[in-house]
């Protein structure tokens, strides 16, 4: 029976500090453990043999600055996690393990609008699929990271809006995920998974005040304020598609008139270039072409980026943030959009905030939303049950577990 500040709590809350900085991080030096954690080289030392023999973790040789260290990784036995992006056109799931391995992935076209029941079966059945693709028992599953395009509502964990996803209304995602997998379950809107995606493997690394800007069907944003995804007290932070541009422009689907998704979403934009380009240009035709020189889609890219630029200026003036990530297929018209997003930030933000911003396209294309799942996953998950049966019982785990079937070998980290 462990008493609080007995040294056997002590120790214990030692343990579950050097694992949380692992499972955060992927992998560490113990050097850098030490900084972490705040713990002494020596202590840090004893606590990661400890870990090692009983197989929580895996130590492997390395270099930092010159010199020889050792890496600290969480076995790749230790459990896996599995991150779930429902877009409004695809379904995309990963398997990755708790050393930040991505071990199976997979995405493919889905009308996620039409049903919210064909979509769990879907999701339930790629789900299974990738984990048998893995060799891993289901038994090793911690927790399952569900992204929706829509917000969330904190206290209910319906989504927000029934606009957005008629077909999905008074449905809890979490618990129907959850009930079909028999596993725990964290879920969040695309815009927030794709900040934290950025956040811990692509450009926001670093950076503890960002903005991810999603620009697909609809427009969104995910707000990492001082290191942490902020959703607000409803879950509607980030609704950036909805700031008024125009009192007399187009309705909205919210019901307004002129949002900013009304001149920069995929179901507005490709209309003004089908009559010339055909009725199935997508977005990602349009930035193809518009990087190969076509002048009708570079002018509606820039159009798009200056109106982009209206919105993130005002979430400079606001929350004057240090960084603004541009996702979703637009990121990849590089400076075509880019340019003037900056352009409209430096006309309409207050300076000092417009100095202080640096804007990048994402490092992790279409998959910041599905790796941001699995971040979740592992910022969510305890540390006590990586503990329990391991610590104290040397020999007892610690191999990892061979894959097979059609992962990848090596497994591609994260990143």
């Amino acid at each position: 029976m462990e008493t609080p500040g007995s040294q056997s709590s002590l120790h214990r809350a030692n343990l579950e500090r050097v694992v949380r900085a692992v499972r955060m991080a992927g992998s560490l030096t113990q050097a850098e453990i030490a900084r972490a954690t705040g713990l002494s080289a020596a202590t840090v030392s004893n606590i990661v043999r400890e870990l090692k023999d009983g197989g929580t973790v895996e130590v492997t040789p390395t270099s930092a600055g010159g010199r020889r260290a050792r890496s600290v990784s969480l076995s790749g036995d230790a459990g896996i996690v599995i991150g779930v992006d429902f877009g409004h056109t695809h379904l995309r799931v990963a398997v990755g393990n708790l050393a930040h391995q991505v071990l199976a992935e997979e995405a493919e076209p889905l009308d996620v609008d039409a049903s919210s029941a064909e979509g769990f079966d879907r999701a339930e059945q790629l789900v299974s699929r990738l984990i048998a693709a893995t060799g891993i028992g289901r038994d090793k599953v911690v927790g399952v990271g569900l992204g929706v395009p829509g917000p969330i509502d904190v206290s209910s964990g319906t989504l927000g809006s029934t606009s957005i996803l008629p077909g999905w209304s008074g449905i809890n995602p979490a618990d129907e995920l959850s009930a079909r997998l028999g596993v725990p379950v964290h879920v969040d809107n695309d815009a927030n998974l794709g900040a934290l995606g950025e956040l811990v493997w692509g450009s926001g690394r670093g950076v503890k005040d960002l903005a991810y800007i999603k620009v697909a069907s609809g427009v969104g944003a995910g707000l990492v304020i001082d290191g942490r995804v902020y959703r607000g007290p409803g879950g509607t932070a980030g609704e950036i598609g909805h700031i008024t541009l125009d009192e007399s422009g187009p309705v909205c689907r919210c019901g307004n008139r002129g949002c900013l998704e009304t001149f920069t979403a995929a179901r507005y934009v490709l209309p003004l270039l089908q009559s010339s380009h055909g009725p199935d240009l997508t977005m990602e035709r349009v930035v193809q072409l518009a990087r190969e020189g076509d002048p009708g889609c570079r002018r509606v890219i820039a159009d798009v980026g200056r109106h982009i630029g209206s919105g993130v200026a005002n979430l400079c003036n606001l929350l004057n943030p240090s960084r603004v990530v541009l996702g979703g297929d637009l990121a990849e018209a590089g400076e075509l959009v880019l340019a003037p997003i900056r352009d409209s930030v430096s006309r309409y933000a207050i300076p000092s905030a417009a100095r202080q911003l640096s804007l990048a396209p994402g490092a992790l294309g279409g998959r910041a939303e599905v790796l941001g799942a699995l971040a979740l996953v592992l910022s969510e998950m305890g540390d006590s049950t990586l503990l329990e049966g391991s610590v104290g019982s040397v020999g007892s785990g610690g191999t990892v577990r061979p894959l097979s079937g059609t992962a990848t070998t090596p497994a591609p980290a994260f990143t």
